[in-house]
């Protein structure tokens, strides 16, 4: 499986293991399954969303996006390096499509806010969709034009979701990694606008 940060390591490995316990997550075989990567805000809040999802079977937060190589959060925060704090998902496409993912995604956020998402201002907040090939780029782009037609009946404005195919992603630091399994009364500001996509 691709290097999670070496599981955090390697000295981690027991800690990975109980945490998948506590989250039902599992590490099936990586030749069966799909990965896309995702932003909308702090990275705490969506992962916690995206791990919650039946078929998710690892997520894990980083960096994507930008110029830097191997950025810290700081370096992140203070708006240089380009990238956006993001969450990398692992799924089995047998147990839940793109499809279905890409809804949820957009249902939990404010697609319409540029480099912010609530009271979370700066480009490492926006929203984004970074896709493995263009295949699946081609499926996000759709379900944004669909959702996009949705939103414009309720008086929202334009999407501004960032859309292309990864190049680079970097594992944040590990006190970051599944945050509100850690700390279940830590700050979450995502939500989305009450507007439900008309592909259920």
């Amino acid at each position: 499986m691709e290097l999670i940060y070496i599981m955090f390591m390697i000295k981690n490995k027991i800690f990975l293991t109980i945490l998948f316990t506590l989250t039902g997550l599992t590490m099936a075989n990586d030749t069966e399954n799909k990965k896309a990567v995702f932003a909308a805000g702090c990275f705490w809040g969506v992962e916690r969303r995206l791990w919650n999802l039946q078929g998710v079977r690892l997520t894990s937060v980083g960096y994507a996006g930008g110029t830097s190589i191997n950025p810290s959060y700081e370096e992140v925060c203070s708006g240089s390096t380009g990238h956006a704090e993001v969450v990398k998902v692992v799924f089995d496409p047998v147990e839940i499509s793109l499809k279905e993912i890409l809804i949820s995604f957009w249902e939990m956020h404010d697609p319409t806010q540029g480099m912010r998402q609530g009271n979370d201002i700066g480009s490492q907040y926006r929203s984004v969709i970074y896709t493995n090939n263009e295949e699946d780029l081609n499926l996000a782009r759709t379900t944004l034009e669909t959702y996009q037609q949705e939103i414009s009946r309720a008086g929202f404005g334009p999407m501004t979701t960032e859309l292309k195919v990864l190049n680079d992603y970097y594992l944040a630091e590990e006190y970051h990694q599944q945050y509100l399994q850690k700390n279940p009364n830590g700050y979450c500001g995502i939500g989305g606008i009450g507007c439900s996509s008309p592909e259920q």
